[in-house]
């Protein structure tokens, strides 16, 4: 018999280190109106002492005293992320911190048979996490959870395009069998992936070119605006198509049906971009109603209709414009023109916007964190749903993950009975407080070196106590980090 699965809480972790967008603004002579209409408000800066393991097990250790999850119950904790800086362990790393913290509590450890895997796929390695999580629920006879953590550090070089999208955190995501917050739709989540080349990659050997060992170690990514762009929206296009056929849904019917709808949010336009474009190729394959509608909106923007219906049901090979040096092209330029003149219609105002509009201003203050961008934004969306009094219960939500390189998933959900409960205890806005605001001397140091002046730990969660550096063969412990737990 199948079970439903699903997401039960959420718990929120960011840095205290902030950096307001629109300081940055002036310290670059950046545009404040266009990155505060394309990009947001702030990102944050992961502090001197603070990993990206921190990160996940202060998020963790919110979601276990937030739902008073027993840690016994615990048989899967899975790490997303591709900040990791261990090539060997990794989510085992989060279970040791949290079982010495909850020892230090009087409190039992996490079940010794937890599993405890890492993925990776850029973006998306939190997605997937989640997606194993859920399988191993839908198998498991025990009264078992699963607690899965997305946790990112986004850095880019400062003077670079993507250095306002920057941004660091965790997100931590209980997951159960009759969930009280999400139910979700396992055999009808929509994949898709195909190789990319020079979209978004972090080659190991550039970053070490780059700097010294046991010195401080930028992860920065090679990537290309324009043609990542294209990549996101074709990926997400073919994983949406996958679950739509899986559902036996059409297209534009079943976005107008959903209550709200969450995509990976690297900034703040480029889900809305991504959305209206997913809904406009749904009208192409819609039936005789889905392309009348998009007649009409082709009309109103002075574009042939049989043009856009040939250039949305083509193929294009996005990897043969690396091979031709030809990246900044478009592969959907006539949707792209029409998406332009779509989104200033009522239909795009009055129905998709409003569909990601939950929690989409409280992102605006997170910036970029990559594995973690989509379940903040649900957190977000939720806990604003809930303390809005919106009645959502039964109703669709859509949630699309994406990782560079690529791949996509597209995964249907609906608001389990009573979710407004397991909603008030995300706490995101409270996750956002306390921030001290950086000047620009500390975040260009904090930035370079990973130190700045007057900057203290954290309230509370985990810091890093201090790194190994003995390569002693009776005892070698060089780079290993130590942790301790601010209670």
């Amino acid at each position: 018999m199948s079970k439903e699965v699903g997401i039960s809480g959420f718990a929120v972790y960011v840095p205290p280190y902030r950096v307001d967008l629109q300081d940055w603004c002036d310290w670059t002579d950046a545009p404040w109106d266009k990155t505060s209409a394309v990009i947001g408000n702030s990102f944050r800066m992961r502090g001197p002492h603070q990993s990206v393991y921190t990160m996940a097990a202060t998020a963790v250790m919110r979601l276990i005293d937030n739902y008073e999850i027993d840690p016994r119950r615990v048989g899967f904790l899975g790490l997303g992320t591709e900040s990791s800086t261990d090539n060997s362990a990794g989510a085992v790393i989060v279970k040791g911190m949290i079982d010495e913290a909850l020892r230090a509590r009087g409190m039992p450890p996490v079940n010794r048979h937890c599993e405890v895997p890492e993925l990776k796929h850029a973006c998306l390695g939190g997605v997937y996490a989640m997606k194993h999580g859920l399988r191993y629920l839908a198998l498991e006879d025990q009264d078992r959870c699963a607690i899965v953590v997305s946790a990112d550090i986004a850095e880019y070089a400062r003077g670079s395009s993507g250095e306002p999208t920057q941004g660091a955190g965790a997100v931590a995501m209980l997951l159960e069998t009759d969930p009280d917050l999400l139910e979700i739709d396992l055999k009808r989540i929509g994949s898709a992936s195909a190789y990319r080349a020079v979209d978004f990659r972090k080659p190991v050997m550039r970053n070490l070119i780059r700097g010294k060992l046991n010195c401080h170690f930028q992860d920065l990514p090679v990537f290309n605006g324009k043609y990542s762009t294209t990549c996101y929206l074709d990926e997400t296009l073919y994983a949406l198509d996958d679950m739509l056929r899986k559902l036996g849904s059409e297209p534009a019917d079943y976005y107008r049906s959903l209550a709200a709808a969450f995509m990976h949010r690297p900034y703040h336009r480029m889900p809305i971009t991504s959305f209206g474009m997913s809904y406009l190729f749904g009208l192409a394959h819609n039936g005789a109603a889905g392309i009348a509608e998009l007649d009409q909106h082709c009309q109103d923007a002075g574009i042939d209709v049989n043009a856009v219906l040939e250039e949305m049901r083509s193929e294009p090979d996005i990897l043969q414009l690396v091979r031709d040096g030809d990246i900044d092209t478009d592969v959907y330029p006539l949707s792209v023109q029409l998406l332009k003149e779509f989104r200033k219609s009522e239909l795009f105002n009055s129905q998709l916007e409003t569909k990601m509009s939950l929690g989409s201003e409280q992102m605006k203050d997170i910036g970029n964190v990559y594995c973690a961008a989509l379940p903040a934004w649900m957190a977000a969306g939720l806990e604003e749903a809930a303390l809005s009094n919106r009645d959502l219960t039964g109703e669709k939500i859509l949630a699309v993950g994406y990782g560079s390189g690529d791949a996509a998933e597209a995964i249907p959900m609906k608001l389990a009975e009573n979710w407004q409960a397991a909603a008030r205890k995300i706490a995101f806005t409270e996750a956002l407080e306390p921030k001290q605001n950086l000047t620009q001397a500390q975040y260009e140091i904090l930035h370079d070196t990973g130190d700045a002046p007057g900057l203290g730990d954290p309230a509370d969660g985990f810091v890093v106590e201090s790194v190994g550096a003995s390569s002693d063969p009776k005892f070698s412990d060089e780079g290993i980090e130590y942790y301790r737990y601010l209670s």
